[in-house]
């Protein structure tokens, strides 16, 4: 199996294949210990302070014809919101998450765009990485649930897009979210 060429070394293009091979599986490893389990349990409490919401205006059908049209309903909700200086989704964030995935799952045509904020805290550049890392934590969680990236973009306002004008922390808790945008 060891090929050699007339001066005794191995041959050139034997070596970039193994070379070739073996990049390809640590590559493989790598992208395969790098994935990022997003589920937590469910009694974790939320400790985040940002405005409960719910996924759904209804709840669940119990038929799985009835569920299937109740997936395929877009949620009335579409503010994901963030602790400070994070872009962990929190409990209610990932509720949030599922309802959108079954919604863009069952809508292959649908594209939405996530547009990240951030409280005015911090500066311009650093809150609009910040504001871009939110709105990725939201694609990554909506992929992990199926929905194709081609029907998702993101864009990042940073602090330049407050819903509340207010400088304390009920007003920084409204600014620190995700917008997911029809």
């Amino acid at each position: 199996m060891t090929s050699f060429g007339r001066n005794g070394y191995f041959k050139k293009e034997n070596l970039m294949n193994a070379f070739t091979k073996i990049t390809a599986i640590a590559a493989l490893l790598a992208l395969s210990a790098c994935a990022k389990d997003e589920t937590r349990p469910a009694d974790t409490a939320d400790t985040s302070g940002a405005p409960a919401t719910t996924p759904y205006a209804e709840p669940a059908p119990a038929s799985t014809e009835v569920a299937e049209t109740a997936a395929a309903k877009m949620p009335n909700v579409r503010t994901i919101y963030f602790a400070f200086d994070s872009s962990e989704l929190t409990g209610d964030g990932r509720s949030l998450v599922d309802g959108w995935a079954a919604y863009l799952a069952a809508n292959s045509g649908a594209r939405v765009r996530l547009e990240g904020h951030c409280d005015e805290r911090g500066t311009r550049e650093y809150n609009v990485g910040l504001g871009e890392r939110r709105a990725n934590a939201v694609v990554r969680a909506l992929a992990s649930r199926g929905v194709s990236e081609r029907q998702l973009s993101v864009t990042s306002y940073g602090e330049e897009r407050p819903v509340s004008n207010g400088h304390d922390e009920s007003a920084w808790q409204q600014n620190r979210r995700v917008e997911i945008v029809q």
